[in-house]
């Protein structure tokens, strides 16, 4: 019929229009506009990485900074033959070996002029090692295990001479060797870290 015709030529019409107007704008358009969308889509599509900062490292590695007006401290001990006791005060740090210094133990204690911050580990074998004087010592600095140290046993302690410590700072730990660990009958690594407020000393 004359309308399907009619329909017919205005679809042909329209097509031929549209493929026209198609070639116009590729001629005519430069290639560096196209590009510039489709380079942002695929940095759309990008997923996004995100890095965590790297961590400041804290003194004597603690995982968050002491306040200021506060020393930072950490006493190690134990986790096998390898790894020798280590005290770090402010950073600075002291590698405990084996060798006996109970003699030097006890005069140093003695000595210590009053307002001094005492940090004390053992690494093998505090419970023979320490002689009856020095460990004597030591209970009067507060100590509640000394008498409790069996063979190889790891124990940390930190004590003030003339002062008072903070109560809600942890001040001593001990912990005994076990054949059946991963140690050789060594016992595992305790730690004790905290601060100390300055102004204490």
């Amino acid at each position: 019929s004359l309308a399907d015709l009619v329909k017919l030529a205005g679809l042909l019409l329209t097509s031929l229009a549209a493929w026209y107007l198609g070639c116009l704008f590729a001629v005519l358009i430069p290639k560096e506009t196209v590009t510039v969308p489709i380079t942002n889509l695929e940095d759309i599509l990008k997923k996004p990485v995100l890095k965590a900062p790297v961590p400041k490292r804290q003194k004597c590695d603690h995982w968050s900074p002491c306040s200021p007006g506060n020393y930072a401290y950490r006493i190690l001990s134990g986790g096998g033959t390898g790894k020798l006791a280590k005290i770090c005060f402010e950073d600075d740090l002291c590698v405990i070996d084996s060798t006996d210094h109970s003699d030097e133990m006890a005069t140093f204690i003695k000595n210590a002029p009053e307002g001094s911050l005492l940090l004390m580990v053992t690494h093998d074998d505090g419970s023979t090692r320490l002689k009856d004087g020095a460990k004597k010592l030591v209970e009067e600095l507060g100590s509640k295990e000394i008498r409790n140290m069996k063979f190889r046993s790891s124990w940390a302690f930190i004590a003030a001479k003339g002062f008072k410590l903070p109560d809600d700072i942890q001040k001593e730990k001990i912990n005994h060797s076990d054949k059946n660990n991963r140690y050789g009958g060594w016992p595992a690594e305790i730690q004790i870290e905290g601060c100390i407020p300055r102004n204490l000393i």
